[in-house]
């Protein structure tokens, strides 16, 4: 693994540091995925563990996070910015890179006696005084689960449990890009500590509402293809929401419909939401979207990444189509240089 140029602490270091502190507030990013919550939850776990005062607050007032990772131990002690009062100890920036991103939880971070940053995501800037980002890992959780074996002498099955969730849902159950032999190493480990693989399957990826289904219906219908079907977009309206009274949540699983279909290399779906589009790509090779998430003002890895624009959906969905044909053109790969990696 390999860290970024603003790293300037090892985990075990953090740990130490950690170790001689005794209040701490935990962080992740604005619309909080599964690694997000997992990572910040596991760690809470591992601070108490530890002896420690700990809070985990959301990024922001006006969000809650989804309730499918509800059966994740202290997941009902997930707080809002405004629900903190007093003075902020050490603030932990998990699975989140920039002030930006943490939303009106910005102001507990500003009060803070010491920031700290555990990430996976690489930027050119960062928010706190001690930093460890390693873009090569594959989840945030990964990092939480070595930083815990620092701080307690044993990881136990809450610990094991939110990292598992983290790990097995930034990978896409172990399917993505991403995954390499350290998620398989660290997740033998995390079974053996206690966390319970058929539940967080049953609960995370077995769990749809019939209002997501529903929605992934009209997602299908609504299909379209570029780069010689390298290519698949589709969206969502906010009138869908309405009609069949789903929620942000019922969304998320949309784009692995269009990720998983035979020649589409990329795979775009974007949802209408308060006046604006948020998109969630995916790619299935080594095209790296986070170029075009960040030219939108959005960000990601190099495989999985999401952007916001402030504009009409009809003009979004043309927008990003084009962009995105023009993106698979330029990487697209030959005939013959594909038969010589084969």
């Amino acid at each position: 693994m390999t860290t970024t140029p603003q790293t300037n602490t090892t985990l075990k270091a953090l740990a130490e540091e950690m170790l001689q502190r005794d209040d701490f507030l935990l962080c992740g990013h604005v619309s909080p995925d599964g690694d997000c919550i997992g990572s910040q939850l596991a760690l809470m776990h591992a601070l108490r563990r530890a002896g420690k005062r700990v809070r985990c607050v959301l990024a922001e007032d006006d969000s809650a996070p989804e309730p499918t990772f509800s059966f994740l131990p202290g997941f009902a002690e997930l707080l809002h910015p405004s629900d903190v009062s007093g003075g902020v100890g050490v603030f932990v920036g998990v699975d989140v890179p920039t002030v930006e991103r943490i939303g009106t939880a910005a102001a507990l971070h500003a009060k803070a006696s010491l920031r700290i940053t555990i990430d996976h995501h690489a930027v050119d800037s960062t928010m706190s005084e001690l930093v460890y980002v390693d873009p090569d890992a594959a989840a945030a959780a990964l990092l939480v689960w070595e930083l815990a074996s620092y701080l307690v002498e044993k990881r136990d099955a809450d610990i094991a449990q939110c990292a598992y969730t983290g790990l097995t849902t930034d990978t896409g159950r172990f399917q993505y890009q991403n995954t390499d032999a350290a998620c398989f190493e660290a997740a033998a480990q995390m079974v053996a500590a206690g966390a319970d693989p058929a539940l967080v399957a049953r609960e995370v990826f077995q769990n749809r509402s019939v209002a997501s289904v529903k929605l992934e219906s009209l997602a299908v219908e609504r299909m379209l293809f570029a780069g010689e079907g390298s290519v698949a977009v589709s969206w969502v309206a906010a009138s869908d929401f309405e009609e069949l009274e789903a929620t942000k949540a019922d969304a998320e699983p949309l784009v692995n419909a269009l990720r998983g279909i035979q020649g589409v290399r990329i795979a775009c779906m974007l949802r209408e939401q308060d006046g604006s589009v948020r998109g969630s790509l995916r790619a299935k090779d080594d095209t790296d979207i986070s170029v075009l998430a960040r030219s939108y003002g959005g960000g990601g890895h190099k495989a999985a990444a999401g952007f916001t624009l402030r504009e009409p959906l009809g003009q979004a969905v043309e927008r990003v189509t084009r962009d995105l044909q023009e993106l698979a053109e330029r990487t697209a790969v030959s005939p013959a240089h594909e038969g010589a990696q084969q």
